[in-house]
C-alpha cells in the first residue's frame, strides 16, 4: 500500500533559561493545527515523541523529562501594545496529553530572541547595539511579559558571560519582567485564593499541612520541608527514586489544587498536571549542587524544592520563580518566614542546580496584596533551526 511522505514544518529547537522546546510560527503549521483542538495536540505529541511507555522520547524531539517535552507557537499579536502572542504547550511524556494551563518561564526568555529572528519585530525598533524590548501576550494565561533582549551588530545578542545555575555554558542576559503576574482568573481574581497567606491544608493519607497557596506566575502550593521529612537542600534522586515520596507530594498538590479552586475532584488532576506547581521551602542550609558546586548557608536566603509534572525540577522552573519572588514579599507566607521574614524586594534562593535572585513588587490594595511585577535574568540560545518531520498520520 502506498505511504504519505513525511510532513516538513519550519521550526526552531531552542533552549530557554533551564528548559528546551520546539518552537514553531503559527502560520508554518499544518491549517488544523492552526487552531486548538485534537489534530493539534497529536501535532505537537508526535513532534516531541509521546506518548512514550519507554519514557525515553528516542522517536521525537522530547528529552523525556519535564523540561524538555516542551512546544512553543508564536504568532503576531492581535492584543493592542504587544508584539507576539505565546502559547505554550507542556507535553506528556508517557501519556497522550498535552496541557495547556500555564506558562512555561524559562521558555519566555526564548520567545523574545525568537521574535526577533523571524520577523515579528519591525527593522526601525532594532538598534545595531542595544536592547530590544520584546512586549510578549502570554496567551494561556493572559498577562503581559517584557523580554528585553540584547542586540550586537543588529542581530540578537547570544553569547555572553551570564551564568544561569542549571545551564552549563554562559550566555547572553535576557531579563525578564512579568507584569501583573498575579491570577485574576480561574482562582477568582485573589493573589491568595483562600484568603489567607497560611492554611491547614487537609492531604489525604499525609495529615493537616500548613501550606501558601498562591497564583502568581503559576499557581503553586508551598509547604514547609520539615513537615514533610525533608530539610530542602534534597537533589533529584532524593525524591524521584522515591515512589512514596512522589505520591505524598502528589497529595499535596491535589489537595492544593481543590483548596485553590483549579479542580472540582481529586480525578481531574491527571488532566492537569501542569498546574499547580508544589514546593518546600527551608531556611537557609548548606549544600552541594547537582553539578558538585558548595551553595554556603550564607549565599542564600532559603532553599525551594519544586516538583514539575509529578518530578523534582533539577533547578527551578521559571514561573515558580515568580512565585518564589511574590511570596518572599509578602510578610507571613511560609516563603517569607523561611527567609527570615520581614520585608524584601529580592530573594536569592538555592535549588538542586545552585542558586537564583529573582525580585518582587507587592503592595496592598483594599486589604488584598497584588504583586505589580516580578523580574529575573535568563538566557536563552537557539539550538537548531530548520524544519521538523513528523508523519503524515
Amino acid at each position: 500500500m502506498p505511504h504519505a511522505p513525511q510532513l516538513r514544518i519550519p521550526a526552531t529547537y531552542m533552549r530557554g533559561g533551564t528548559s528546551k522546546g520546539v518552537f514553531f510560527r503559527l502560520q508554518d503549521l499544518p491549517a488544523e493545527a492552526q487552531v486548538p483542538g485534537p489534530a493539534r495536540n497529536a501535532l505537537l505529541m508526535r513532534v516531541i515523541g509521546s506518548p512514550d511507555p519507554y519514557g525515553k522520547h528516542t522517536d521525537g524531539m522530547g528529552g523525556a523529562t519535564s523540561s524538555t517535552s516542551k512546544c512553543v507557537i508564536i504568532s503576531a499579536s492581535t492584543r493592542p501594545g504587544h508584539d507576539v502572542d505565546y502559547l505554550y504547550g507542556q507535553v506528556s511524556i508517557d501519556t497522550a496529553f498535552v496541557d495547556w494551563s500555564g506558562n512555561c518561564g524559562n521558555l519566555s526568555t526564548a520567545v523574545g530572541p525568537f521574535a526577533i529572528a523571524n520577523g515579528f519585530i519591525p527593522a526601525e525598533r532594532i538598534p545595531q547595539d542595544g536592547i530590544v524590548t520584546v512586549r510578549v501576550w502570554q496567551a494561556n494565561i493572559g498577562k503581559t511579559i517584557l523580554v528585553h533582549v540584547p542586540v550586537s551588530g543588529g542581530q540578537v545578542q547570544e553569547t555572553g558571560d551570564f551564568e544561569l545555575d542549571g545551564v552549563t555554558f554562559p550566555a547572553a542576559e535576557i531579563v525578564l519582567e512579568f507584569l501583573d503576574p498575579s491570577d485574576e482568573g480561574e482562582a477568582g481574581g485573589a493573589m491568595f485564593p483562600t484568603g489567607h497567606l497560611v492554611d491547614d491544608l487537609d492531604v489525604p493519607g499525609v495529615g493537616t499541612l500548613k501550606a501558601t497557596m498562591i497564583a502568581a506566575g503559576i499557581p503553586t502550593v508551598f509547604v514547609n520541608a520539615a513537615d514533610i521529612g525533608y530539610d530542602g537542600t534534597e537533589l533529584q534522586p532524593a525524591i524521584n527514586d522515591d515512589k512514596a515520596a512522589l505520591a505524598k507530594l502528589e497529595a499535596i498538590r491535589v489537595a492544593g489544587a481543590l483548596r485553590m479552586g483549579l479542580i472540582q475532584s481529586p480525578q481531574e488532576a491527571a488532566t492537569r498536571q501542569h498546574t499547580p506547581k508544589v514546593a518546600f521551602v527551608a531556611p537557609p542550609k548548606a549544600y552541594v549542587a547537582s553539578s558538585g558546586k558548595q551553595v554556603a548557608a550564607d549565599a542564600i536566603d532559603l532553599n525551594v524544592r519544586a516538583l514539575s509534572m509529578g518530578k523534582l525540577h533539577h533547578a527551578m522552573m521559571g514561573t515558580a520563580s515568580v512565585a518564589i519572588a511574590t511570596a518572599a514579599a509578602v510578610p507571613g507566607t511560609l516563603v517569607n518566614l523561611a527567609a527570615g521574614g520581614g520585608t524584601r524586594d529580592a530573594v536569592r534562593f538555592g535549588h538542586p542546580s545552585g542558586t537564583l535572585r529573582v525580585g518582587a513588587s507587592v503592595e496592598q490594595r483594599d486589604g488584598q496584596w497584588t504583586v505589580t511585577r516580578a523580574v529575573m535574568s535568563r538566557s536563552a540560545r537557539v539550538l537548531m533551526e530548520g524544519w521538523v518531520r513528523v508523519p503524515h498520520d
